[in-house]
């Protein structure tokens, strides 16, 4: 079923593969009901459907594109669905799945044709890797905020907290160790990391377990999407028109971008094209489709599967694996929910996360300012106003009127001017 033999592998080094990888993205099941009952989800709720939306993500990647490629709920698109579309723009979460819902719908439909790579060529790579970073920089910040690292401060809006107290003392030293551990190669050095916060946590009284480590996983009450007319309606109701486009956006370049690196680092790629894509590509979208019914932010695939890629995975038996475990994390819900109260004790992990997405920043032409200037002003804003959304239409409305300016209009693809156009509108017409 997997083609072991063709892809110079055996079923040990598969498993093994499988099992590297979820260790060094389990901490989402942690990281992801955190960030969404901030947006006033329910814990479980979450928790349920983090696994509910992997696993489906992950099983499709398994079975029908047979790639060592991990789907689970974004890291970035967490942080855009609570803090800029629920607490920016004041919608009810349910609402606001209502949107993810609608996205994902358009994904699968995009992903059946040929308009998905073309939309990613039509972007212009400055600006893919400007929101790449700006996501990085506002998780990084979001989550020296929680741990009171940085707080408000009157005269300069933000400053340096008290680094004595407690949440910043675990925040400090358990990001010591993390970074240490991945200085050392050592694989799940995230989520090694958070396991040495959280006994931290314990000794010194931060982390109890009143409700004990393991019980039977549980369904959430009812789906938040029971009914898909209902979402299209919602969605054009509270006219979340640019939210829809956002998560569709920025899922678009990390799910493919992801995907494209991990095939190349693990040899897969024919003539540079990806064989099977369309498999690959739907594996996200229904994901995101199914997660948002259950509770969940948008998916996409998992840059973390490069760990199992140098551990030998190439076929998806690699995920298959993943999936596998995936389920068996479900039985942890009471210790996944102890975890989830200090902030603190997964801190550390956002911030690497965040470093990581600001490698980004390395690939923008810096030297040409009408390139430079767009993705500077989208890495910019994305923390400064709290919204990945305002970040990226403020990207795309500069972007090409420098170009205009510079005589250059014909290199700038015409949907650009037409996202530009879009944006523009939303923001200076449409912002509440």
């Amino acid at each position: 079923m997997f083609r072991l033999k063709e892809n110079h592998t055996t079923a040990k080094t598969e498993i093994m593969a499988g099992i590297t990888t979820f260790f060094t993205m389990i901490y989402i099941v942690v990281v992801n009901p955190i960030i969404l009952h901030d947006a006033g989800v329910p814990f479980n709720q979450v928790f349920t459907a983090t696994i509910l939306a992997s696993v489906v993500g992950i099983l499709w990647m398994a079975f029908f594109a047979n790639y060592p490629i991990a789907i689970a709920p974004g890291m970035g698109l967490n942080a855009y669905f609570a803090y800029s579309v629920v607490g920016g723009q004041h919608v009810h979460y349910e609402t606001a799945f209502a949107a993810v819902f609608v996205a994902g719908i358009i994904f699968v439909i995009l992903s059946l044709t040929p308009l998905r790579e073309k939309l990613i060529e039509a972007i212009p790579d400055n600006i893919k890797h400007g929101i790449t970073a700006g996501i990085g920089l506002f998780i990084a910040f979001i989550s020296l905020r929680l741990t009171k690292i940085i707080v408000a401060n009157p005269a300069n809006l933000v400053g340096l907290g008290n680094l004595h107290a407690p949440s910043a003392l675990l925040t400090l030293i358990g990001l010591a160790i993390t970074l240490i551990l991945m200085m050392l190669r050592v694989n799940g050095a995230l989520f090694i990391g958070m396991i040495i916060s959280g006994i931290i946590a314990y000794f010194t009284g931060q982390l109890s377990f009143k409700n004990g480590f393991v019980a039977l996983p549980s369904l959430p009450k009812g789906l938040i999407i029971a009914n898909p007319f209902t979402a299209f309606s919602d969605v054009i109701q509270h006219g979340l028109y640019a939210v829809v486009f956002s998560f569709i956006l920025v899922t678009i370049f990390d799910t493919t971008g992801t995907m494209v690196g991990v095939a190349n680092q693990a040899g897969l790629m024919k003539n540079g094209k990806l064989p099977r894509a369309r498999h690959a590509l739907l594996s996200d979208s229904i994901a995101t489709v199914i997660g948002a019914m259950f509770g969940t932010s948008p998916t996409t695939a998992y840059i973390e599967s490069t760990s199992g890629v140098a551990a030998g995975g190439r076929t998806g038996l690699t995920s298959l694996m993943i999936a596998i475990l995936f389920m068996i994390s479900a039985f942890f819900g009471p210790l996944v929910s102890a975890v989830s109260d200090i902030s603190a004790i997964t801190a550390p992990a956002l911030i690497i996360v965040g470093s990581l997405m600001m490698g980004s920043i390395g690939k923008i032409r810096w030297n040409e300012l009408d390139e430079a200037f767009p993705a500077f002003l989208t890495i910019l804003s994305m923390p400064l106003t709290s919204s990945i959304s305002t970040g990226i239409a403020l990207g795309f409305i500069s972007y090409p009127l420098l170009k205009l300016v510079k005589g250059k209009w014909r290199e700038v693809h015409p949907l650009v001017y037409v996202f530009g156009v879009l944006f523009f509108i939303q923001l200076f017409f449409l912002q509440h």
